[in-house]
């Protein structure tokens, strides 16, 4: 949660009150979550509004940023995040729910968290108290443990500056329902920090203690508990390294294993807003050691998980059953994410990603790629390969390129794709290998003016380490958002788009001096996960 957009609050003062006395009425320690269950949708409509994505996770109305509370379960994947339930705008921050089987397929759940007396439920993580350290369930049935910041607004306006703290709550039913800890907060915030928020925990095996990284504006710090109640301060890091043009949010620390060495390193993950390298919010990761007590890192400047401007706050889920490493993110960009043009609901999550970690030199780089069995959700289309002269393009038709995948080898680095519609609108990928750079053009993508910020600019993304040789290009578009992955995720982009018609035309053109060959051409349409 971002500081500058708190002062939205201001916009819900004169209706808040009356959502407070349903708030403060229905949330004491057992969550009820009869008040703001969401209204059914006629089947004839569901999931079908303008720009709805068909593959990608959305609530079913109102508004959603971060995703929270990343954790498996007893055979369930549980999202949690960010929701408002009363607009389609940003608002008193509780925690929505959906679970999944297989991270392809959601099912809504009802509201998990409401915002109480101890203030909105802002951005957290969950974890298995497997050996129940809290007491909060018992060795036969221990608990899910939800950990999160309390925001309270009315101190914020009061002017103080303790007004984010951490807060626990507990399930003893995989999820379906959740009692808040009779004495919260768990920890308080005695030094007075302003942005003082978004805990991610973990087990720590060889220190014998839960581990706690949440951050303190322009840094993140580390805790340590035995029980996720009491906790104890153990260090900090990152005040003079990596990207500071905002605030810092969103932590996540975990280690991970070299791909093909079994080189162990852990890696920090922070969201910053603003300061992303084509603006507004991105996310930064450092690569280093953690001992424990301390992450520590040679690492001074910022590497990029992903270079579009949409995707943000992303974490990883705790207790995967296959040891992945499976990130989500948002996909958003807080210089325009309560102005895109959607009407009944508003934001979507990436795909889950798996990271993984390759080392080139002396140099480690974090990638990140849709896991295998998404690949399940696509239906065979188109399938070729093409040879273009010097200069010249091909048009492939298809009748829809905003719900399908696009997969193909190559070994050149200089062409362009573009994807057009009969309005002339058009986004446009540029691979160009003499500059080293990537480039995403949405400025004639179509619905651009709602803010300026949107599309004032090409996006660029340096591509100056990929391998000599053959590499895999994997684009996937829903209705209003496009993902590439280059090489298997060395080099991500991430970015929202609103055409006003469909895409039904891709365009390969060859812009170097020697033939282009795109091998393996593939173009399968998506099926819809409702």
């Amino acid at each position: 949660m971002d500081k500058q957009r708190l002062k939205m609050k201001i916009l819900f003062k004169y209706f808040f009150p009356v959502f407070g006395l349903i708030f403060l009425c229905s949330c004491k320690n057992k969550e009820e979550k009869k008040s703001l269950d969401i209204t059914p949708v006629a089947e004839t409509t569901f999931f079908k509004e303008a720009y709805r994505p068909q593959f990608h996770f959305t609530p079913k109305k109102m508004w959603m940023n971060d995703p929270n509370g990343l954790v498996y379960n007893n055979g369930i994947y549980h999202l949690f995040y960010q929701y408002y339930p009363a607009d389609i705008v940003w608002g008193p921050m509780h925690w929505g729910h959906a679970t999944s089987k297989d991270l392809v397929y959601w099912e809504h759940k009802p509201i998990a968290l409401f915002p109480d007396e101890n203030g909105y439920i802002f951005s957290g993580s969950a974890v298995l108290d497997q050996n129940n350290t809290s007491g909060l369930g018992t060795p036969d049935n221990p608990p899910l443990v939800a950990i999160f910041t309390y925001h309270n607004a009315n101190k914020e306006e009061e002017g103080s500056n303790d007004f984010q703290t951490q807060g626990i709550a507990y399930s003893l039913d995989n999820g379906e329902s959740w009692t808040k800890y009779h004495s919260n907060p768990v920890l308080g915030n005695d030094e007075g920090i302003r942005d003082f928020r978004d805990p991610k925990v973990f087990w720590h095996e060889p220190a014998k203690s839960w581990i706690m990284v949440l951050v303190a504006g322009d840094h993140a710090k580390i805790y340590s508990s035995t029980d996720l109640i009491s906790w104890s301060y153990l260090s900090e890091f990152g005040k003079e390294v990596g990207a500071h043009g905002g605030v810092w949010e969103c932590p996540d620390l975990f280690p991970l294993k070299v791909s093909d060495s079994g080189e162990e390193k852990w890696i920090l993950i922070i969201s910053v807003n603003p300061g992303a390298p084509n603006g507004g919010s991105g996310t930064q990761y450092f690569i280093g050691e953690f001992d424990g007590t301390s992450f520590t890192s040679n690492q001074k400047a910022a590497k990029w998980l992903d270079w579009g401007t949409d995707n943000y706050a992303g974490i990883t889920y705790n207790h995967e059953p296959n040891g992945q490493r499976i990130f989500i993110g948002w996909m958003s960009n807080w210089d325009y994410a309560g102005n895109t043009p959607t009407k009944e609901w508003r934001s979507a999550m990436t795909v889950p990603r798996k990271l993984s970690l390759i080392k080139s030199g002396n140099s480690y780089e974090l990638t990140n790629y849709p896991l295998e069995d998404f690949g399940t959700i696509f239906k065979t289309g188109i399938k070729t390969d093409l040879e273009l002269p010097a200069g010249k393009s091909e048009s492939i038709a298809f009748d829809n390129y905003n719900q399908s995948e696009i997969r193909f080898t190559t070994t050149d680095r200089k062409f362009e794709l573009s994807f057009k519609n009969n309005l002339n609108e058009e986004l446009i990928l540029t691979i160009d290998g003499d500059q080293e750079l990537f480039l995403l053009d949405r400025t004639n993508s179509g619905k651009i003016d709602f803010k300026e910020e949107f599309a004032q600019s090409i996006h660029k993304m340096p591509i100056t380490n990929l391998p000599e040789g053959e590499i895999e290009v994997w684009i996937l578009m829903d209705w209003s958002s496009i993902e590439v992955f280059i090489n298997t995720g060395q080099y991500v982009m991430t970015s929202q788009v609103f055409p006003n018609e469909d895409y039904t035309n891709l365009v390969f053109k060859n812009t170097s001096s020697s033939i282009l060959t795109i091998s393996a051409l593939e173009i399968n349409r998506a099926e819809s996960i409702w």
